[in-house]
């Protein structure tokens, strides 16, 4: 099998939808399937004989985010020559436009994946206007494909409900060898000079649509006792950061990005995760914080709702109801044997979400699409 990939976010970039693809990068890689990936350009040098990098600028709404300016008659001459069986094109901008075009004009099967709800980030900037025509646009985009992919239930009923066709879950895994509880706190409390006995974190992009208001208010809120015994650390990046910054408590860090060992610590460590966005098709960072032992307190919204088990590895709270929050801290810190067996039951529910069992399935489908490909043309050709 031989596959083409399309997506305007790839690593070095920090998001779910660059991580899910290098994840897959990988798998690919280890089980020796050939495979061309056109995305945008970095900062960093990153370039392969397999990954094509193409000029590109910050996107207005999410400048981690970057829409590339393909190259057309480069990606042409790419494709007649590696002559893929299938082309997956992850993201409605410059880059997948492009697929797009291509797939169809040298008649190659597509499928496409939905990520994100951008039309849920609209409400964030005052632009909610736009959402009959973001469907308009996502349905035209998405209809030539022979399967759409989302990464949860909540997800699928929301596409479908906005006209997707033949919609298929492509769900997300974790790498519980790099994800693990296996940390001491010591060397976070010195690195983050923490004294208080507590210790909540929130991984995410520091910007409007991921609720950090929510986090804000509920840092406030806490009862006093409790408020003086509890630190958080605020791991991401974005444009509100130094806004943030500016009015936190003083038992609040900001750490900027984090990766690999520095992340998994920081999920270990934390005595919770809060993560109250609602806006989340899935979220990774809700199951990379289960399989470090740590328990989530999240919005009943979006695709997390369906990832933490509530009562069972956290709790699942009314969306931007921060008394709610606060309630399901207060109580699951005053009760730490709970606590700890739902970092266990965390733990064991992540360590059933594997990547190669994901991606086999998914590889399935690719089969499916391709096979059913090969049999229209051979009907045709009769």
């Amino acid at each position: 099998m031989k596959i083409a990939i399309f997506t305007d976010t790839f690593t070095p970039q920090v998001n779910g939808v660059a991580r899910t693809f290098q994840r897959f990068v990988d798998y690919l890689e280890e089980h020796n399937i050939e495979y061309r990936l056109f995305v945008p350009d970095s900062e960093e040098d990153l370039y392969s004989s397999q990954i094509l990098r193409f000029t590109s600028f910050p996107f207005y709404l999410y400048p981690e985010c970057r829409l590339a300016l393909p190259n057309v008659f480069h990606i042409k001459k790419e494709l007649e020559q590696f002559q893929p069986d299938i082309i997956h094109i992850a993201t409605p901008f410059n880059m997948g436009l492009t697929g797009l075009y291509y797939g169809k004009k040298l008649n190659i099967p597509m499928v496409g994946s939905y990520h994100t709800h951008f039309d849920r980030y609209l409400e964030y900037y005052h632009l909610q206007f736009l959402s009959k025509w973001i469907w308009k646009y996502l349905n035209w985009f998405h209809r030539l494909f022979e399967m759409n992919f989302v990464p949860s239930f909540e997800t699928k009923r929301e596409v479908s409900r906005n006209g997707f066709r033949n919609v298929q879950i492509w769900s997300r895994g974790v790498d519980c060898e790099r994800f693990h509880p296996q940390f001491h706190s010591n060397s976070i409390r010195k690195k983050y000079n923490i004294k208080e006995r507590y210790i909540l974190s929130f991984v995410g992009r520091l910007a409007p649509e991921k609720d950090i208001d929510v986090i804000m208010e509920v840092a406030e809120k806490l009862p006093l006792p409790l408020k003086e015994n509890v630190h958080w650390l605020i791991a991401g990046d974005g444009p509100l950061r130094d806004e943030l910054e500016s009015v936190k408590p003083q038992n609040m860090t900001f750490t900027g990005y984090l990766r690999g060992d520095q992340l998994a610590e920081l999920y270990a460590v934390s005595d919770l995760f809060v993560f109250p966005s609602t806006t989340e098709t899935f979220g990774n960072v809700v199951l990379e914080a289960h399989a470090c032992g740590t328990p989530v307190i999240g919005a009943r919204a979006g695709g997390v709702q369906e990832i933490i088990q509530h009562g069972q590895t956290g709790w699942l709270c009314k969306p931007k109801d921060t008394e709610d929050f606060s309630r399901r801290i207060q109580s699951s810190l005053e009760n730490p044997g709970q606590l700890k067996h739902m970092g266990i039951e965390a733990r064991n529910y992540a360590l059933s979400k594997s990547w190669e069992e994901i991606f086999i399935n998914l590889i399935q489908q690719y089969e499916s699409v391709i096979h059913r490909d090969q049999n229209q043309r051979k009907v045709a050709n009769m």
